[in-house]
């Protein structure tokens, strides 16, 4: 199949189906060549199949600054491993020609970005079926130089906001956002956690208030529980650490099968409850 398509509508149209479902979306996250490529091709498939509406990949970094110690642990083995962006983004092509349609982000700092050179990284992004960036370590009062050339390949730059954004930075982010928007669910880096913060409402409320973006809620959702919570809350909920904390509890063999049912009933828990709607209409403004 070709992979030159536009790659924004995969990510409307994610939001799309899950607002009809009356469900947030759920977007685990991998570390591309962790544990190797090879396997990381098989735990792609597997996560689709376990039940992911959208997929973040991690492009491994020496110093990822947003990440704890489980991703920077899966992103040292990575590189030990030689892998690079362009292997990244070759993972992401060779997804789209298995016949692959659930969207997926690169998620990387700005530093390997720029070495790739902007106008090359969208140009291969869009050819290889990828639908958007997000780059922790780029402010969004900073990000022109990166959007320019996305958007014009329709691709959407994903901009982070926390829970100590002010007033003046959620509308910043509002005025450029187009995908969705990552709002970080507390302050400090990726890693699990035991409860959500009580302040995670009027946060999201805030964000609310501001964009009909989709949102969706990252760092610390650790658990069934927490990814019903927070799917009360907003569009999406992204899973990482523990779902790699789970996998390295298994042979390498084994890992696309316990990706599949250890995601599965995060995926039920999406689900809202009867009479409950999401707040956001998923529709894309930028």
């Amino acid at each position: 199949m070709s992979t030159d398509v536009t790659t924004s509508s995969r990510i409307a149209s994610a939001f799309a189906g899950c607002r009809e479902r009356n469900k947030a979306a759920l977007m685990p996250y991998l570390t591309g060549g962790y544990p190797s490529l090879e396997a990381s091709a098989l735990l792609l498939d597997a996560l689709v199949d376990g039940g992911a509406d959208l997929i973040e990949l991690g492009v491994p970094f020496s110093d990822p600054l947003a990440d704890g110690t489980t991703v920077q642990a899966t992103s040292q083995k990575a590189l030990d491993n030689g892998v690079t962006l362009g292997d990244c983004i070759e993972l992401i092509r060779s997804f789209r020609e298995r016949g692959q349609e659930t969207p997926v982000m690169l998620m990387g700092y700005t530093n390997p970005f720029y070495q790739y050179r902007l106008d090359r990284l969208a140009d291969d992004a869009r050819a290889a079926g990828i639908d958007g960036l997000l780059i922790p370590d780029l402010p969004s009062d900073e990000s022109e130089e990166f959007q320019a050339p996305l958007t014009a390949r329709g691709v959407d730059l994903i901009h982070f906001l926390a829970p100590t954004s002010t007033e003046r930075r959620i509308k910043d982010v509002a005025s450029r956002a187009n995908g969705f928007i990552y709002c970080v669910a507390l302050t400090g880096v990726t890693g699990a956690r035991d409860h959500l913060s009580n302040d995670l409402p009027a946060y999201i409320a805030r964000v609310r208030a501001a964009t009909d973006v989709p949102l969706v809620i990252g760092f610390g959702i650790s658990t069934a529980e927490h990814v019903a919570a927070a799917s009360e809350l907003a569009d999406g909920v992204i899973v990482a650490s523990a779902l790699i904390n789970h996998l390295d509890t298994l042979p390498v063999a084994e890992q696309p099968d316990g990706a599949r049912a250890f995601l599965r009933p995060m995926a039920a828990a999406t689900f809202r409850s009867p009479g409950e709607v999401g707040e956001g209409n998923g529709e894309t403004r930028s």
